[in-house]
Protein backbone atom coordinates (compact mmCIF):
# COMPACT_ATOMS: atom_id res chain seq x y z
CA UNK A 1 0.00 0.00 0.00
CA UNK A 2 1.19 3.81 -1.08
CA UNK A 3 0.53 7.19 0.18
CA UNK A 4 -0.87 7.65 -3.34
CA UNK A 5 -4.17 5.15 -2.35
CA UNK A 6 -4.97 6.73 1.07
CA UNK A 7 -5.55 9.66 0.01
CA UNK A 8 -9.05 9.48 -0.45
CA UNK A 9 -9.54 8.22 2.65
CA UNK A 10 -9.83 11.34 4.45
CA UNK A 11 -9.54 14.83 3.63
CA UNK A 12 -7.74 15.79 6.52
CA UNK A 13 -4.86 13.53 5.16
CA UNK A 14 -4.80 15.52 2.52
CA UNK A 15 -4.89 18.48 3.80
CA UNK A 16 -1.42 17.11 4.95
CA UNK A 17 0.06 16.09 1.66
CA UNK A 18 -1.02 19.70 0.33
CA UNK A 19 0.70 21.35 2.97
CA UNK A 20 3.91 19.72 2.14
CA UNK A 21 6.99 22.19 0.91
CA UNK A 22 8.24 20.02 -1.84
CA UNK A 23 11.05 21.63 -3.93
CA UNK A 24 10.52 19.27 -7.35
CA UNK A 25 8.26 16.94 -8.91
CA UNK A 26 10.81 13.53 -8.39
CA UNK A 27 10.10 14.57 -4.87
CA UNK A 28 6.66 14.69 -4.97
CA UNK A 29 6.33 11.40 -6.88
CA UNK A 30 8.84 9.90 -4.33
CA UNK A 31 6.23 10.81 -1.40
CA UNK A 32 3.44 9.90 -3.41
CA UNK A 33 4.71 6.26 -3.66
CA UNK A 34 6.01 5.86 -0.30
CA UNK A 35 5.15 2.33 1.29
CA UNK A 36 2.89 2.21 4.57
CA UNK A 37 5.53 1.34 7.44
CA UNK A 38 4.80 -1.82 9.42
CA UNK A 39 8.33 -2.17 10.62
CA UNK A 40 9.27 -0.19 14.16
CA UNK A 41 12.93 -0.75 13.10
CA UNK A 42 12.56 1.52 9.64
CA UNK A 43 9.65 3.49 10.87
CA UNK A 44 12.43 4.63 13.87
CA UNK A 45 15.44 5.46 11.28
CA UNK A 46 13.05 7.26 9.44
CA UNK A 47 12.17 9.35 12.69
CA UNK A 48 15.95 9.63 13.29
CA UNK A 49 16.21 11.01 9.91
CA UNK A 50 14.08 13.81 10.43
CA UNK A 51 14.76 15.02 14.01
CA UNK A 52 18.70 15.28 12.64
CA UNK A 53 16.99 17.56 9.51
CA UNK A 54 15.07 19.73 12.08
CA UNK A 55 17.83 20.49 14.63
CA UNK A 56 19.66 22.06 10.97
CA UNK A 57 16.86 23.42 9.89
CA UNK A 58 16.57 25.36 13.89
CA UNK A 59 20.67 26.75 13.39
CA UNK A 60 20.78 29.39 11.65
CA UNK A 61 24.43 28.88 10.87
CA UNK A 62 23.15 25.76 8.29
CA UNK A 63 20.62 28.66 6.67
CA UNK A 64 23.27 28.98 3.83
CA UNK A 65 24.19 25.22 3.02
CA UNK A 66 19.70 24.57 3.43
CA UNK A 67 19.05 27.19 1.08
CA UNK A 68 21.98 25.91 -1.45
CA UNK A 69 19.99 22.10 -1.06
CA UNK A 70 16.92 23.24 -1.91
CA UNK A 71 18.11 25.36 -5.03
CA UNK A 72 19.53 22.01 -6.09
CA UNK A 73 16.33 20.26 -5.29
CA UNK A 74 14.39 23.17 -7.45
CA UNK A 75 16.26 22.98 -10.47
CA UNK A 76 15.92 18.85 -10.82
CA UNK A 77 14.27 18.07 -13.38
CA UNK A 78 12.29 14.46 -14.04
CA UNK A 79 14.84 11.59 -15.67
CA UNK A 80 13.18 9.00 -15.04
CA UNK A 81 12.50 8.81 -19.11
CA UNK A 82 16.13 9.12 -19.99
CA UNK A 83 17.39 6.53 -17.39
CA UNK A 84 14.87 4.45 -18.24
CA UNK A 85 16.50 4.96 -21.81
CA UNK A 86 19.68 4.30 -20.55
CA UNK A 87 18.94 0.97 -18.66
CA UNK A 88 17.62 -0.49 -21.97
CA UNK A 89 20.69 0.86 -24.37
CA UNK A 90 19.11 3.29 -26.14
CA UNK A 91 20.62 6.30 -27.26
CA UNK A 92 19.86 10.00 -25.88
CA UNK A 93 19.58 12.78 -27.99
CA UNK A 94 21.47 16.42 -26.67
CA UNK A 95 18.64 17.47 -24.92
CA UNK A 96 18.56 14.24 -22.96
CA UNK A 97 22.67 14.33 -22.39
CA UNK A 98 22.22 17.94 -21.36
CA UNK A 99 19.71 17.32 -18.33
CA UNK A 100 21.93 14.38 -17.40
CA UNK A 101 25.31 16.66 -17.29
CA UNK A 102 22.99 19.08 -15.07
CA UNK A 103 21.63 16.58 -12.79
CA UNK A 104 25.23 15.32 -12.32
CA UNK A 105 26.36 18.69 -11.25
CA UNK A 106 23.05 19.62 -9.25
CA UNK A 107 23.93 16.24 -7.04
CA UNK A 108 27.36 17.18 -6.85
CA UNK A 109 26.54 20.61 -5.60
CA UNK A 110 24.16 18.78 -3.21
CA UNK A 111 26.72 16.56 -1.88
CA UNK A 112 29.02 19.38 -1.13
CA UNK A 113 26.25 21.36 1.25
CA UNK A 114 25.56 17.91 3.04
CA UNK A 115 29.07 17.15 3.71
CA UNK A 116 29.07 21.24 5.13
CA UNK A 117 26.00 20.08 7.37
CA UNK A 118 27.42 16.43 8.50
CA UNK A 119 24.19 14.73 6.84
CA UNK A 120 26.50 13.53 3.57
CA UNK A 121 26.03 9.82 4.83
CA UNK A 122 22.42 10.59 5.46
CA UNK A 123 21.43 11.68 1.88
CA UNK A 124 23.71 9.01 0.79
CA UNK A 125 23.64 10.46 -3.04
CA UNK A 126 26.30 9.02 -4.92
CA UNK A 127 29.18 10.17 -6.53
CA UNK A 128 28.18 11.57 -10.01
CA UNK A 129 31.79 13.62 -10.71
CA UNK A 130 32.80 10.69 -13.40
CA UNK A 131 29.44 11.19 -15.32
CA UNK A 132 29.89 15.01 -15.08
CA UNK A 133 33.65 14.85 -16.93
CA UNK A 134 32.01 12.59 -19.02
CA UNK A 135 29.75 15.24 -20.84
CA UNK A 136 32.27 18.04 -19.83
CA UNK A 137 36.01 16.49 -21.38
CA UNK A 138 36.90 20.65 -21.88
CA UNK A 139 36.73 20.70 -18.35
CA UNK A 140 34.41 23.91 -18.11
CA UNK A 141 32.71 23.41 -14.78
CA UNK A 142 29.30 24.47 -16.10
CA UNK A 143 26.35 22.45 -16.05
CA UNK A 144 25.81 23.07 -20.24
CA UNK A 145 26.23 20.75 -22.54
CA UNK A 146 27.32 20.86 -25.70
CA UNK A 147 29.11 18.60 -28.49
CA UNK A 148 32.18 19.78 -27.72
CA UNK A 149 35.18 19.87 -30.70
CA UNK A 150 37.40 17.10 -28.32
CA UNK A 151 34.84 14.76 -28.73
CA UNK A 152 35.66 14.21 -32.31
CA UNK A 153 38.33 15.05 -35.01
CA UNK A 154 36.12 16.18 -37.51
CA UNK A 155 33.88 18.36 -35.46
CA UNK A 156 36.12 21.59 -35.13
CA UNK A 157 36.77 21.69 -38.91
CA UNK A 158 33.19 20.64 -39.96
CA UNK A 159 32.19 24.03 -37.66
CA UNK A 160 35.07 26.27 -39.17
CA UNK A 161 33.71 25.12 -42.37
CA UNK A 162 30.36 26.17 -41.97
CA UNK A 163 31.18 29.46 -40.15
CA UNK A 164 33.47 30.52 -43.22
CA UNK A 165 30.70 29.69 -46.09
CA UNK A 166 28.17 31.39 -44.09
CA UNK A 167 30.24 34.86 -43.25
CA UNK A 168 30.95 34.41 -47.74
CA UNK A 169 26.94 33.74 -48.20
CA UNK A 170 26.24 37.03 -45.62
CA UNK A 171 28.45 39.36 -48.00
CA UNK A 172 27.18 37.73 -51.48
CA UNK A 173 24.69 40.37 -53.05
CA UNK A 174 21.23 38.67 -53.77
CA UNK A 175 21.92 38.06 -57.32
CA UNK A 176 25.30 36.48 -56.83
CA UNK A 177 25.34 33.36 -58.99
CA UNK A 178 27.80 31.48 -56.23
CA UNK A 179 24.65 31.42 -53.15
CA UNK A 180 23.17 28.35 -54.35
CA UNK A 181 26.60 26.84 -54.52
CA UNK A 182 27.53 28.05 -50.77
CA UNK A 183 23.96 26.89 -49.24
CA UNK A 184 24.10 23.47 -51.13
CA UNK A 185 27.37 22.91 -49.10
CA UNK A 186 26.26 24.24 -46.30
CA UNK A 187 23.54 21.96 -45.94
CA UNK A 188 26.32 19.13 -46.94
CA UNK A 189 28.19 20.27 -44.12
CA UNK A 190 25.56 20.60 -41.53
CA UNK A 191 24.66 17.00 -42.60
CA UNK A 192 27.68 15.70 -41.58
CA UNK A 193 28.36 17.33 -38.71
CA UNK A 194 24.75 15.77 -37.99
CA UNK A 195 25.78 12.23 -38.39
CA UNK A 196 29.30 12.63 -36.22
CA UNK A 197 27.16 14.56 -33.60
CA UNK A 198 24.85 11.02 -33.76
CA UNK A 199 27.54 9.19 -33.12
CA UNK A 200 28.99 10.98 -30.80
CA UNK A 201 25.69 10.67 -28.95
CA UNK A 202 25.75 6.80 -29.40
CA UNK A 203 29.71 6.91 -27.96
CA UNK A 204 28.34 9.00 -25.04
CA UNK A 205 25.06 6.81 -24.77
CA UNK A 206 27.21 3.48 -24.54
CA UNK A 207 29.65 4.91 -21.68
CA UNK A 208 26.80 6.17 -19.77
CA UNK A 209 25.24 2.77 -19.79
CA UNK A 210 27.58 1.74 -16.92
CA UNK A 211 26.51 4.40 -14.63
CA UNK A 212 22.81 3.99 -15.51
CA UNK A 213 22.35 2.09 -11.86
CA UNK A 214 24.52 5.34 -9.65
CA UNK A 215 22.54 7.61 -11.73
CA UNK A 216 19.11 5.79 -11.02
CA UNK A 217 20.26 5.72 -7.34
CA UNK A 218 21.41 9.42 -7.19
CA UNK A 219 17.92 10.26 -8.39
CA UNK A 220 15.98 8.30 -6.30
CA UNK A 221 18.09 9.42 -3.39
CA UNK A 222 17.34 13.10 -4.37
CA UNK A 223 13.83 12.57 -4.70
CA UNK A 224 14.43 11.30 -0.94
CA UNK A 225 16.28 14.57 0.20
CA UNK A 226 13.22 16.49 -1.01
CA UNK A 227 11.12 14.45 1.07
CA UNK A 228 12.73 14.31 3.75
CA UNK A 229 13.26 17.90 4.15
CA UNK A 230 9.42 18.67 3.53
CA UNK A 231 8.24 15.86 6.29
CA UNK A 232 11.29 18.17 8.75
CA UNK A 233 10.00 21.73 7.35
CA UNK A 234 6.10 20.14 8.08
CA UNK A 235 7.01 19.34 11.58
CA UNK A 236 8.98 22.40 12.78
CA UNK A 237 6.23 24.94 11.13
CA UNK A 238 3.52 23.22 12.56
CA UNK A 239 5.30 21.95 16.00
CA UNK A 240 4.63 18.00 15.38
CA UNK A 241 5.90 15.19 17.72
CA UNK A 242 8.20 12.22 17.48
CA UNK A 243 5.91 9.37 18.07
CA UNK A 244 7.18 6.36 20.21
CA UNK A 245 7.20 2.68 18.04
CA UNK A 246 5.42 0.23 20.42
CA UNK A 247 3.77 -3.39 20.45
CA UNK A 248 1.30 -3.08 23.53
CA UNK A 249 -1.06 0.14 22.99
CA UNK A 250 -1.59 3.35 20.58
CA UNK A 251 -2.15 6.38 22.63
CA UNK A 252 -2.23 10.22 21.66
CA UNK A 253 -1.81 12.77 24.79
CA UNK A 254 -3.17 16.41 23.51
CA UNK A 255 -4.18 15.07 19.62
CA UNK A 256 -5.22 17.77 17.18
CA UNK A 257 -6.54 17.88 13.23
CA UNK A 258 -4.19 20.46 11.40
CA UNK A 259 -7.09 20.81 9.06
CA UNK A 260 -9.63 21.88 11.41
CA UNK A 261 -7.29 23.55 13.94
CA UNK A 262 -6.14 25.66 10.97
CA UNK A 263 -9.41 26.77 10.04
CA UNK A 264 -10.54 27.68 13.78
CA UNK A 265 -7.75 29.73 14.30
CA UNK A 266 -8.62 31.56 11.24
CA UNK A 267 -12.16 32.13 12.52
CA UNK A 268 -10.41 32.63 15.94
CA UNK A 269 -12.19 30.36 17.48
CA UNK A 270 -11.20 27.95 20.28
CA UNK A 271 -9.65 24.60 19.54
CA UNK A 272 -9.52 21.82 21.89
CA UNK A 273 -7.05 18.91 21.62
CA UNK A 274 -7.80 15.20 23.01
CA UNK A 275 -6.28 12.37 24.36
CA UNK A 276 -7.09 8.78 23.89
CA UNK A 277 -5.52 5.67 24.01
CA UNK A 278 -6.29 2.02 22.19
CA UNK A 279 -5.80 -1.26 22.50
CA UNK A 280 -6.66 -4.84 20.44
CA UNK A 281 -10.45 -4.83 20.75
CA UNK A 282 -13.33 -2.21 20.33
CA UNK A 283 -13.71 0.90 21.79
CA UNK A 284 -16.85 2.71 21.88
CA UNK A 285 -17.16 6.30 22.15
CA UNK A 286 -20.50 7.94 22.99
CA UNK A 287 -21.53 11.47 23.15
CA UNK A 288 -24.09 14.56 22.02
CA UNK A 289 -24.37 15.50 19.06
CA UNK A 290 -21.97 18.12 17.85
CA UNK A 291 -19.43 16.37 20.51
CA UNK A 292 -16.76 16.13 18.02
CA UNK A 293 -16.64 12.29 17.62
CA UNK A 294 -16.53 12.07 13.99
CA UNK A 295 -13.98 14.50 14.07
CA UNK A 296 -11.72 12.55 16.73
CA UNK A 297 -11.76 9.19 14.47
CA UNK A 298 -11.00 11.40 11.46
CA UNK A 299 -7.65 13.26 13.86
CA UNK A 300 -6.35 9.81 14.95
CA UNK A 301 -6.46 8.22 11.82
CA UNK A 302 -4.57 10.74 10.24
CA UNK A 303 -2.36 10.88 12.63
CA UNK A 304 -1.97 7.04 12.26
CA UNK A 305 -1.44 7.49 8.47
CA UNK A 306 1.27 10.33 9.57
CA UNK A 307 2.94 8.16 11.39
CA UNK A 308 3.09 4.90 9.05
CA UNK A 309 4.24 7.21 6.14
CA UNK A 310 7.02 8.43 7.96
CA UNK A 311 5.51 11.64 9.76
CA UNK A 312 5.73 13.25 12.92
CA UNK A 313 2.39 13.56 14.09
CA UNK A 314 -0.04 16.68 15.52
CA UNK A 315 0.28 15.31 19.07
CA UNK A 316 1.91 16.68 22.34
CA UNK A 317 3.36 13.14 22.84
CA UNK A 318 2.17 10.38 20.91
CA UNK A 319 3.14 6.21 20.89
CA UNK A 320 1.89 4.06 17.57
CA UNK A 321 1.69 0.57 17.25
CA UNK A 322 2.57 -0.29 13.37
CA UNK A 323 -0.97 -1.86 11.45
CA UNK A 324 -1.38 -3.21 8.08
CA UNK A 325 -4.01 -0.65 7.30
CA UNK A 326 -6.13 2.50 8.55
CA UNK A 327 -9.60 2.05 7.31
CA UNK A 328 -12.24 5.10 7.80
CA UNK A 329 -16.02 3.96 7.30
CA UNK A 330 -17.27 7.63 8.01
CA UNK A 331 -20.99 8.91 6.43
CA UNK A 332 -19.88 11.73 4.85
CA UNK A 333 -16.70 10.08 3.65
CA UNK A 334 -19.10 7.37 2.11
CA UNK A 335 -18.47 6.80 -1.95
CA UNK A 336 -21.88 5.83 -3.13
CA UNK A 337 -21.41 3.24 -5.44
CA UNK A 338 -23.22 3.07 -8.71
CA UNK A 339 -25.71 4.56 -7.25
CA UNK A 340 -26.07 2.67 -4.13
CA UNK A 341 -28.19 4.10 -1.13
CA UNK A 342 -25.54 5.52 1.79
CA UNK A 343 -26.57 2.16 3.49
CA UNK A 344 -25.26 -0.05 0.84
CA UNK A 345 -22.25 1.52 0.62
CA UNK A 346 -21.73 1.71 4.44
CA UNK A 347 -22.40 -1.64 5.05
CA UNK A 348 -20.22 -2.89 1.98
CA UNK A 349 -17.16 -0.54 3.69
CA UNK A 350 -17.78 -2.29 6.89
CA UNK A 351 -18.45 -5.72 5.75
CA UNK A 352 -15.04 -5.49 3.99
CA UNK A 353 -13.31 -4.27 6.78
CA UNK A 354 -14.64 -6.95 9.37
CA UNK A 355 -13.52 -9.34 7.12
CA UNK A 356 -9.70 -8.54 6.79
CA UNK A 357 -9.99 -7.95 10.32
CA UNK A 358 -9.28 -11.91 10.53
CA UNK A 359 -6.15 -11.54 9.01
CA UNK A 360 -4.77 -7.99 9.06
CA UNK A 361 -4.39 -6.13 11.83
CA UNK A 362 -5.74 -2.33 11.23
CA UNK A 363 -6.80 0.48 13.40
CA UNK A 364 -10.31 0.69 12.29
CA UNK A 365 -12.40 3.94 12.36
CA UNK A 366 -16.30 3.74 12.39
CA UNK A 367 -18.93 6.33 12.07
CA UNK A 368 -22.39 5.34 13.87
CA UNK A 369 -22.53 2.22 11.78
CA UNK A 370 -25.92 1.71 10.63
CA UNK A 371 -27.43 4.96 10.53
CA UNK A 372 -29.36 4.85 7.91
CA UNK A 373 -31.63 1.72 8.73
CA UNK A 374 -34.10 1.15 11.12
CA UNK A 375 -32.92 1.22 14.71
CA UNK A 376 -33.89 -2.66 15.26
CA UNK A 377 -31.76 -3.70 12.64
CA UNK A 378 -29.38 -0.84 13.28
CA UNK A 379 -28.81 -1.94 16.91
CA UNK A 380 -28.41 -5.75 15.67
CA UNK A 381 -26.02 -4.61 12.83
CA UNK A 382 -23.84 -2.63 15.74
CA UNK A 383 -23.86 -5.42 17.86
CA UNK A 384 -22.54 -7.85 15.78
CA UNK A 385 -20.10 -5.62 14.05
CA UNK A 386 -18.50 -4.58 17.48
CA UNK A 387 -18.76 -8.52 19.19
CA UNK A 388 -16.39 -9.57 15.67
CA UNK A 389 -14.20 -6.74 15.38
CA UNK A 390 -13.67 -7.53 19.46
CA UNK A 391 -12.39 -10.53 18.96
CA UNK A 392 -9.95 -10.27 16.34
CA UNK A 393 -6.03 -8.12 16.59
CA UNK A 394 -7.34 -4.85 15.36
CA UNK A 395 -7.49 -1.49 16.53
CA UNK A 396 -11.35 -0.34 15.86
CA UNK A 397 -12.53 3.14 17.53
CA UNK A 398 -16.30 3.33 17.16
CA UNK A 399 -19.05 5.74 17.49
CA UNK A 400 -22.64 4.76 18.44
CA UNK A 401 -25.69 6.36 19.46
CA UNK A 402 -26.91 3.21 20.33
CA UNK A 403 -27.69 1.87 24.13
CA UNK A 404 -27.54 -1.58 25.55
CA UNK A 405 -25.39 -3.08 23.32
CA UNK A 406 -24.19 -5.40 25.89
CA UNK A 407 -20.86 -6.11 24.44
CA UNK A 408 -17.54 -6.07 26.70
CA UNK A 409 -15.70 -3.62 25.43
CA UNK A 410 -13.90 -0.42 26.49
CA UNK A 411 -16.29 2.90 26.31
CA UNK A 412 -15.20 6.22 26.30
CA UNK A 413 -17.89 9.56 27.00
CA UNK A 414 -17.29 12.70 25.16
CA UNK A 415 -17.76 15.16 28.15
CA UNK A 416 -20.36 16.90 26.31
CA UNK A 417 -21.67 20.21 27.28
CA UNK A 418 -20.37 22.78 30.20
CA UNK A 419 -21.91 25.80 30.76
CA UNK A 420 -19.13 27.11 32.52
CA UNK A 421 -17.14 26.95 30.00
CA UNK A 422 -17.34 30.23 29.01
CA UNK A 423 -19.48 33.61 30.04
CA UNK A 424 -21.05 34.23 26.89
CA UNK A 425 -24.67 33.79 27.08
CA UNK A 426 -26.04 30.23 25.06
CA UNK A 427 -26.62 30.84 21.65
CA UNK A 428 -26.71 28.69 18.65
CA UNK A 429 -24.35 30.35 17.13
CA UNK A 430 -21.42 30.04 19.54
CA UNK A 431 -22.91 26.77 21.50
CA UNK A 432 -19.03 24.95 20.13
CA UNK A 433 -17.82 27.31 22.44
CA UNK A 434 -19.75 25.37 25.50
CA UNK A 435 -18.73 21.94 24.41
CA UNK A 436 -16.05 20.10 26.31
CA UNK A 437 -14.44 17.60 24.04
CA UNK A 438 -12.42 15.63 26.61
CA UNK A 439 -13.09 11.60 26.44
CA UNK A 440 -14.13 10.05 30.05
CA UNK A 441 -13.66 6.24 30.75
CA UNK A 442 -17.24 5.17 31.04
CA UNK A 443 -19.16 1.73 32.43
CA UNK A 444 -22.22 3.13 31.45
CA UNK A 445 -24.05 0.80 28.36
CA UNK A 446 -26.41 3.74 27.98
CA UNK A 447 -25.55 6.34 25.76
CA UNK A 448 -25.94 10.18 26.72
CA UNK A 449 -29.34 11.48 25.89
CA UNK A 450 -28.92 15.08 24.80
CA UNK A 451 -30.63 15.73 21.75
CA UNK A 452 -33.83 17.01 23.03
CA UNK A 453 -31.46 20.07 25.05
CA UNK A 454 -29.57 20.60 21.74
CA UNK A 455 -32.86 21.49 19.85
CA UNK A 456 -34.00 23.41 22.50
CA UNK A 457 -30.30 25.92 22.50
CA UNK A 458 -31.17 25.82 18.75
CA UNK A 459 -34.51 27.57 19.65
CA UNK A 460 -36.46 24.76 17.09
CA UNK A 461 -40.26 24.94 17.16
CA UNK A 462 -41.31 24.90 21.14
CA UNK A 463 -44.47 22.92 20.20
CA UNK A 464 -42.39 20.14 18.04
CA UNK A 465 -39.86 20.14 21.12
CA UNK A 466 -42.61 19.74 23.66
CA UNK A 467 -44.29 17.30 21.95
CA UNK A 468 -41.22 15.19 21.86
CA UNK A 469 -40.33 15.72 25.59
CA UNK A 470 -43.96 14.36 25.93
CA UNK A 471 -43.48 10.75 24.04
CA UNK A 472 -40.04 10.69 25.45
CA UNK A 473 -41.06 10.69 29.09
CA UNK A 474 -44.44 8.15 28.24
CA UNK A 475 -41.55 5.58 26.20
Amino acid sequence: MILKEKLTSEAGFQYVIDNMELMCSPGRRRMLQQSLMTDPIEMEAEYRRIATVIKLLADENCNRHIAAIRHQLMQTHDLQGSLNSLHHRQTLDEIELFEIKNFAFLCMETVKAATALGIGSLLAIPDLSSVFDLLDPDNTGIPNFYFYDSYHPELAALRQQIKARRTLLDNKAPDDADIGRLQSEIGDLIERQNVVSREVAVQLSEQLTVHADTLQQAFDRMAYTDFLFAKATLAAKWRLCLPEVRVDSLSFQGLWNPRLKHRNEELKRRYQPIDIELRSGVCLVTGANMAGKTVLLKSAGTAQLMAQFGFYVPAERASIIPVDDVVFCIGDEQNEMNGLSSFASEIIKISDTVRRSRHERMLIMIDEPARTTNPVEGKAIVQAVTTLLNGCDSLSLITTHYSQLGTACRRLRVKGFVEAMSDKPLTPDNINEFMDYSLLPSDDDDVPQEALRIATILQCDQELLDTATKQLSES
